[in-house]
């Protein structure tokens, strides 16, 4: 099993290089994601090219090596089901999940992470959306847009919040816009940069469009 350290590198490439147009995670994104500097983030990621993790050139992209891809799933695995077990059994608030997993997932074993799998009936998806890859790595992602995408009028169903800080998780929750949940978007404001959206049983909520962007949603 790799360092906490790697890890949690291998999750910032992963993440930054499906994001990117060129698959390549930069190097001031990767410290930025990991909190360190540009330099600290340099020399490790010199040491996962060496270990052959990522492959790298001096003032270019990192992308992962197909051992750094099985590798990073593998810590995303463990990251969601971990989220998922401790919302669905030991219910915990989903809005401090994440930061538990981040301490949890790296000291798992095999053993216990398939234990969790075969307890919780293998989830495809975490309780904030985001998908758990199987154990052979495969991943089943639904088709989603930003909240903000839709027009005034449009029914959708919430698939996934990417922005998983608490307070941002806690607004979510408390205006019925979870994972899972249906609403309409009732208006949308150019001038303000605004959005309306009434979740179903729910008051209408208006938010800014760059929170709305967080909201990944499907057409319902």
């Amino acid at each position: 099993m790799a360092s906490e350290a790697i890890e949690n590198y291998l999750k910032a490439i992963y993440s930054l290089s499906r994001e990117s147009p060129t698959g390549e995670a930069g190097m001031k994104s990767i410290a930025t994601m990991t909190g360190v500097t540009v330099g600290t983030a340099s020399t490790m990621v010199k040491r996962m090219a060496a270990a052959k993790l990522v492959k790298y050139e001096r003032f270019g992209g990192v992308r992962l090596t197909a051992k750094g891809d099985r590798a990073a799933i593998d810590v995303q695995r463990r990251h969601r089901l971990i989220e998922t077990f401790l919302v669905q059994t030991l219910k915990l608030d989903w809005s401090i999940v994440h930061a538990e997993a981040e301490r949890l997932e790296h000291a798992v074993s095999s053993a216990v992470l398939e234990a969790l799998a075969i307890h919780l009936h293998h989830p495809c998806v975490d309780p904030h959306g985001d998908p758990i890859p199987d154990a052979d790595g495969k991943t089943h992602v639904g088709r989603g847009a930003a909240l903000a995408t839709f027009a005034p009028g449009s029914r959708v169903r919430v698939a996934r919040i990417a922005d998983q800080r608490p307070a941002f998780l806690s607004f979510v929750a408390e205006h019925g816009l979870r994972p899972g949940a249906k609403a309409v978007v009732a208006a949308t404001g150019s001038a303000a940069q605004s959005i309306t959206v009434q979740a179903t049983g729910c008051a209408a909520v208006t938010m800014a469009i760059a929170a709305a962007e967080s909201i990944i949603c499907e057409t319902a």
